[in-house]
């Protein structure tokens, strides 16, 4: 066993070495907000490109920014066209920054457009003297130059509008962002292209607002699994010859939680110190999470069926259903962390509708998950009971405990994560929604210390695993589920004295009791005289 760990060490290793090294190959196709090729879209009687949002913490021993590089656009030569016959009308792209709390400061209010706010001034606003016809709007804070606005023109004939090389000082911690907006209806349909990027940074690095706090906390999550992985493998060394497969499967799972633990971290301090993103290390951190939590939940559905304690082995369809149920819940959860995080260099939350149908599918198979656990884990006791197996029963009692504690409290986490997300459309509350995915992962190691701490090798691994109870005294070993009813038998008789002699022709054994006199023939039942 020994042997087996090392070796499962080294190839643990050579992946480690493996995944940074395609890490490295993999940083320089990251930005950290990098345009190319983005279109406008519709939003109200405006066309708007989203360049970021980001919660920034600004400091005076440090400076945070936003640096605007090489940032142009570029319409379609048929466009530039359709402007020289309608006299060189210029077009021009408007960058506005504004803070979450300043947001009404952005667009104007006109009673005849349905919704009531505006980006861009209508005819009914110039004529109040609010705006100029056809550029966006927005209203200056006295004194403080916020919102801050910048212009880009598309000179007659030409096809690009570029945005000097500028860098905004950020002196207010807040949420901001950034959107490009023009007005000209005669460039709808996405005949323009952006190109170039902004790099933001806040007084504490490149990590956005709301990743930040995320970098200690899996430095932390890093070295609890490392904790717990020490006295895994003491246990494991320790007592190398009682090791079971179930527990096998528990080393495998610890150690997917410190590969996705130790990636997230790096992935985040790379990101926090270059403002470059590695997508490798993302794919990888991502990847390792998934099939964490795939493997995880076929552990704990194992474990609820008995496998390793009351029986050795799943039974061929039954284990081809859990396997497949595992694998499904893996692709379902890839998808979902793959699309979330890797490339991911802003706070912005992503489309609703595509999050939705992403989110769908993991809900739907953890529900599975829960329902077939609790449903084996209350056969699992029910046997256990009828065969007053008593240790192994106190053992699946504090699981089916610790499962109903797990469950209660993802189910509460869930309720608040859907009002935090629903009353924070602006994203003010932003320095708090790191909290979110932590606890998810606080839950997710608590449950597997459980199950550690409940199923750690010990001397008598083997035995209590497969032989026999302490108290029961009964194989398990058989992978048949016993459908025989249960014998009541009923109160027993006792005598006080009793006699055995045999006939003369010695062809019938004759019994005298206290209650009665019983020959038996040979080849006939006993029957009373």
């Amino acid at each position: 066993m020994m042997s087996m760990a090392s070796s499962s060490l080294t190839r643990l290793l050579v992946a480690v070495v493996s995944l940074f090294t395609s890490s490295a190959l993999l940083c320089a196709d990251a930005s950290v907000h990098d345009y190319a090729g983005e279109r406008f879209a519709a939003d109200g009687n405006a066309f708007v490109l989203h360049g970021g949002s980001e919660g920034v913490y600004a400091s005076a021993k440090a400076a945070a920014f936003i640096r605007f590089e090489k940032v142009a656009f570029r319409r379609t030569p048929e466009s530039a066209a359709a402007a020289e016959e309608d006299g060189n009308r210029t077009a021009t792209v408007t960058a506005v920054i504004f803070e979450a709390g300043d947001r009404d400061a952005v667009g104007g209010a006109d009673v005849s457009v349905s919704g009531g706010r505006v980006l861009c001034c209508t005819p009914d606003m110039a004529r109040l003297g609010a705006c100029t016809e056809g550029t966006a709007t927005y209203r200056a804070r006295n004194g403080i130059g916020w919102p801050r606005v910048f212009a880009a023109s598309f000179l007659p004939g030409s096809l690009e509008a570029a945005f000097p090389d500028e860098t905004v000082a950020m002196a207010r911690t807040g949420m901001y962002t950034l959107l490009f907006v023009h007005c000209d209806a005669s460039l709808a349909g996405g005949q323009v292209a952006a190109r170039g990027k902004t790099i933001w940074r806040n007084s504490r690095g490149y990590l956005p607002g709301r990743m930040a706090p995320l970098l200690p906390f899996y430095g932390a999550t890093s070295l609890a699994f490392a904790a717990l992985a020490a006295y895994w493998f003491a246990q494991c060394a320790r007592f190398w010859r009682e090791v079971v497969p179930l527990q096998s499967c528990a080393t495998l799972v610890i150690a997917l939680g410190m590969l996705e633990a130790a990636t997230w971290y790096f992935d985040l301090a790379e990101f926090n110190e270059s403002g470059v993103r590695p997508r490798g290390a993302t794919f990888w951190a991502a990847t390792s999470g998934a099939l964490r939590g795939a493997a995880a939940r076929v552990l704990v559905l194992a474990v609820a069926m008995g496998h390793g304690v009351v029986r050795p082995a799943l039974a061929g369809l039954k284990s081809a259903k859990v396997a497949g149920l595992g694998a499904a819940f893996f692709a379902a959860a890839e998808a979902l962390e793959v699309s979330e995080n890797v490339g991911t260099v802003s706070d912005h939350s992503p489309s609703p509708t595509r999050r939705l149908f992403l989110v769908l599918p993991v809900a739907a198979l953890n529900a599975v998950f829960v329902y077939w656990i609790f449903s084996s884990l209350s056969k699992t006791l029910n046997k256990l009971k009828a065969k007053r197996m008593t240790a192994k029963l106190e053992m699946y009692q504090r699981l089916n405990n610790a499962l109903i504690i797990a469950v209660a409290v993802s189910l509460g986490w869930i309720t608040f994560e859907i009002h935090f997300k629903s009353t924070d459309e602006y994203n003010e509350r932003w320095r708090a929604a790191w909290v979110i995915p932590a606890v998810w992962q606080l839950i997710s190691f608590s449950l597997l210390c459980a199950v550690c701490l409940m199923w750690a090798p010990s001397q008598s691994s083997t035995r209590y695993a497969y032989l026999e109870d302490e108290e029961g005294g009964e194989d398990e070993d058989r992978d048949v589920e016993d459908t025989r009813p249960l014998i009541r038998p009923g109160p027993l008789s006792y005598v006080d004295n009793w006699a055995i002699s045999v006939s003369k022709d010695a062809t019938t054994i004759i019994l005298r009791t206290d209650s009665g006199v019983y020959a038996k023939a040979a080849g006939d039942g006993g029957k009373r005289v």
